[in-house]
């Protein structure tokens, strides 16, 4: 199997090569960002003002990226004359953008952006087309699915325990475990899924994966599934993200064509059907179970576990849940090289490699960035987000999204890691960062992510349902100074008992942000309780 293997592989590259020269070979080539960040501030005015007045030239090949993480300075432009150094262009409008080919214009500089960062799953996104499979092949892509199938299954699986790869969605669970979870279950078919709900407020990695790089997406989905033994892979993305659907599906369809997925993958004995489906709406579709229902056609709840999916999923049968940051460090891993060895040599003991940080709120340079694990908050704040603009300060730090909890500026210095961030709740979850003005009351902070994980609540089980609104209720009474010291009472021991009696994550982890606003700001919410007493 392996020689037929890296025999068809080494067609593909050489077909994609040629084909990649004659398309871009002596050509100026402009890269348009077009993600879902930029689209709002009119990216896709840029490309078309672009394709318009370029129509006809020979010497220029126009191309549409997606997003490389700088969306404060969206729309933006690539632009990389034959053998020249490519220049970035921000803030571009549909009426200048012919004159960055004309004249080149004045190149912005984002150094302190990217100088922060450690780019090893977001490297390629930005600069080149994402559905453009032939130049994804020309690059080195697929090459470690090759290397996957001539490895065998527990080999892989055996290579990304030793890399130490966690989960990216929020829990970090071993990724090789769960594949050896489900390849240890001998019912079949098996299956997996890539969770790309992405429902939570503040966070939006997984979108600009879909968008900007969805075939390497691909190729781990390929080989994560080729390790567990599934037969059929489903990538969930989140019913409001239509680009991301749209790129995934381009990507797959090229995928398909060239045998990269589908019957005999490569020319191997291994099949994998995919499809992509749409979540079902609601934030409690991110919850595994709840996912897997909406699969099957059932209610949007989560279910008891044990069983856990890897044991009974779909069907009630093994499957392997993935989140999307996950499976684009598996290409990283499966060879030894440059890359594995990037991987291995970032990050901390207990986690290696880089983590995706969404960064909003209070900062000058909002956006998607890429650090290694046990980077601090204040470097991602100050020195890639360029701290708060000028003439404002910043007062707290929401992390982790409505599942997590807010930090004053004195646990600045908090570095990443998986798990707790804080005893009292805080986490780093799925990886976002809102730095809070501080002319912002951090009372009505934890107010907002309380009230998201109430109308987000599913209703199924007693303690989420009734629970979270009341927690709400009460925080209400305090912003409007009608609360009192019982109301502070109430908020402790309904954060203690929703946690530890709702069925899912949802409701178990929606006494974070109480918890610590209690814990950090409690003098505050203490002066708002005597007040109205």
């Amino acid at each position: 199997m392996t020689d037929e293997v890296r025999h068809t592989l080494d067609r593909l590259k050489q077909t994609a090569a040629e084909r990649a020269k004659r398309r871009y070979s002596g050509k100026t080539v402009v890269a348009v960002q077009v993600g879902h960040c930029s689209r709002a501030v009119g990216a896709e005015d840029v490309a078309m003002s672009l394709a318009t007045a370029l129509a006809g030239r020979a010497d220029v090949e126009l191309a549409i990226a997606g997003c490389d993480g700088a969306c404060f300075n969206a729309p933006q432009v690539l632009v990389t004359p034959p053998g020249g150094d490519t220049l970035r262009f921000g803030r571009v409008t549909p009426e200048d953008a012919v004159g960055l080919v004309v004249d080149r214009g004045d190149p912005d500089s984002l150094q302190g952006f990217f100088a922060g960062q450690q780019r090893l799953v977001l490297g390629d996104c930005g600069a080149t087309a994402p559905t453009d499979l032939d130049e994804y092949l020309a690059a080195g892509g697929y090459g470690a699915l090759a290397a996957a199938l001539s490895m065998g299954p527990e080999a892989v699986i055996e290579t990304v325990a030793e890399a130490g790869l966690l989960g990216r969605g929020g829990a970090y669970f071993p990724a090789a475990r769960k594949w050896q979870g489900a390849r240890a279950v001998e019912r079949t078919p098996r299956y997996i899924v890539v969770n790309c709900e992405e429902g939570e407020p503040g966070v939006f990695k997984d979108r600009h994966l879909m968008e900007g790089t969805p075939h390497r997406l691909l190729e781990g989905l390929v080989i994560a599934a080729f390790a567990s033994g599934a037969e059929k892979g489903y990538i969930y993305v989140n019913a409001e993200a239509h680009l991301s659907a749209e790129r995934v599906q381009g990507a797959l369809a090229q995928a398909r064509e060239r045998n990269l997925v589908g019957e005999g993958v490569l020319g191997s004995g291994f099949s994998l059907d995919v499809e992509v489906r749409r979540g079902a709406g609601g934030y409690v579709c991110g919850e595994e179970t709840t996912l897997l229902n909406t699969i099957q056609g059932d209610r949007r709840v989560p279910r008891l576990r044990p069983p856990f999916p890897v044991e009974a999923g779909l069907w009630a049968n093994p499957t392997v849940i993935n989140n999307a940051e996950t499976l684009v460090n598996v290409p990283l891993l499966i060879e030894d090289g440059p890359s594995r060895s990037s991987f291995m040599e970032t990050g901390i003991e207990a986690a290696r490699g880089t983590k995706l940080v969404c960064l909003s709120g209070a900062v000058q340079r909002p956006g998607l960035v890429e650090v290694p694990m046990g980077t601090t908050i204040r470097h991602i704040i100050a020195d890639i987000g360029g701290g708060p603009p000028p003439g404002r300060t910043i007062g707290a730090v929401a992390v982790g999204g409505p599942s997590s909890g807010v930090l004053p500026v004195s646990m600045l210095d908090t570095a990443l890691r998986p798990g707790m961030l804080h005893e009292s709740g805080v986490v780093m979850g799925a990886g976002g960062i809102v730095a809070v003005d501080d002319a912002v009351s951090v009372v009505e902070v934890v107010r907002k992510l309380a009230a998201y994980n109430a109308a987000e609540s599913c209703g199924k089980c007693t303690p989420c349902r009734e629970g979270t609104p009341r927690m709400v209720e009460a925080l209400d009474r305090l912003a409007a100074g009608h609360g009192s010291t019982a109301d502070l009472d109430d908020l402790k021991y309904l954060a203690e008992v929703v946690g530890a009696a709702s069925l899912c994550g949802l409701g178990q982890m929606a006494g974070g942000p109480i918890n610590s606003a209690l814990h950090f700001f409690g003098e505050e919410l203490g002066k708002l309780a005597r007040v109205s007493e």
